[in-house]
């Protein structure tokens, strides 16, 4: 606590200096980029015991907000001052006509995103990232998928060269690969990201989001993923009460596997999820296959664990009433305008964790 405490001394003294535009932003950065010191902070919160983590992460989202409401009040500082001087200096045609504005707004999977990473992280995942570009190995052969699955494909996966050694990675799990591969279990972690299959129309394109999650640990069952599941989904669509199923399917990176199904109603034309006597499928788990962690040199007899993969698009579909996949990507000025999120107004909670 007496780091970020010490963090928010040192900034607020800064602050309190005769800065500039780019210093205050410089600081901003400093603070809340996607390496800040702050944004890292928020991401300890999962390996905090639990007994210390609501404490930790009240003081830290109140020195968050701060550090926020200093350099508003800073910048705000620092334009009257710039309006002034102009105004002393300058003369202003007040026939002209006035300036457009428009404000930035933040994309609903950004939003998403950085739900998700929140929810998680209070119940101790930690969040893990990878590339793009992966080799057939991560991406196929070490989550247990045989050459002849459909997923290899040429008309499913995106090939970068004619032997087939690199690909566009087609989910996230090949980070869960990447981790357990350069750490020791117990492993808990989520892993949100860019994916890319050669598929495109209402609800499918070509690029897309997903998060995996994985706990690796001693004695883990498939209640420990159904408690994992049901806290997430109540938590994420802001809901007292969850209807859940689990229907039995196949991955080859799991046994066994499931999807999972969530129960919703139709009132006035919208979804509502949580009760009703409807189904709608919402993600793919299981527990994770003992071959898989044969092949990142984790003794099945002695661990074992659960891994569950979400499309972050599809849950933003479902939560802020979008209808078509396709407009996430095309870059329309006045659907974001419509669908994103102010910077200034998200809840404090998710605010500092944007990737």
């Amino acid at each position: 606590m007496s780091d970020i405490k010490k963090i928010k001394d040192d900034y607020i003294k800064k602050l309190n200096q005769n800065l500039d535009l780019n210093s205050v932003n410089q600081i901003k950065t400093d603070l809340f980029g996607k390496n800040g010191l702050l944004s890292n902070e928020f991401k300890k919160l999962g390996s905090i015991a639990s007994e210390e983590r609501k404490q930790f992460a009240a003081d830290l989202n109140s020195i968050k907000n701060e550090l926020q409401n200093a350099i508003l009040n800073k910048i705000q500082d620092i334009e009257i001052k710039e309006i002034n001087l102009k105004l002393q200096n300058e003369k202003v045609d007040v026939t002209l006509p006035e300036r457009t504005f428009s404000q930035g707004k933040i994309h609903p999977v950004s939003q998403v995103i950085d739900e998700i990473s929140s929810i998680f992280s209070e119940i101790g995942f930690n969040v893990e990232e990878g590339p793009d570009v992966e080799n057939e190995y991560n991406n196929f052969t070490a989550l247990n998928t045989p050459d002849s699955h459909p997923a290899r494909d040429m008309h499913d996966t995106f090939y970068l060269d004619n032997n087939k050694e690199f690909l566009l990675r087609t989910h996230t799990s090949p980070v869960q690969i990447r981790t357990m591969l350069k750490d020791r279990p117990p492993f808990k972690i989520i892993a949100p990201g860019r994916t890319y299959r050669s598929d495109s129309d209402q609800t499918h394109s070509p690029m897309f989001h997903q998060v995996e999650g994985l706990h690796i640990d001693k004695d883990i069952n498939m209640g420990h993923l159904k408690g994992c599941l049901n806290y997430f989904i109540k938590e994420f669509f802001e809901v007292d009460k969850i209807k859940m199923r689990f229907r039995p399917s196949h991955f080859p990176f799991t046994e066994p596997s499931a999807e999972v199904d969530i129960g919703y109603e139709v009132k006035d034309g919208k979804i509502a999820i949580g009760e009703g006597d409807r189904w709608l499928e919402i993600l793919g788990c299981g527990m994770v296959h003992p071959n898989v962690l044969k092949n990142v040199k984790v003794n099945p007899s002695k661990y074992q664990g659960y891994a569950f993969g979400i499309g972050i698009d599809r849950l933003a579909m479902l939560k802020y009433g979008i209808n078509d996949l396709r407009a996430f990507f095309e870059c329309d000025y006045r659907w974001l305008n419509h669908f994103g999120f102010d910077p200034l107004d998200v809840p404090s909670s998710y605010r500092g964790l944007s990737r």
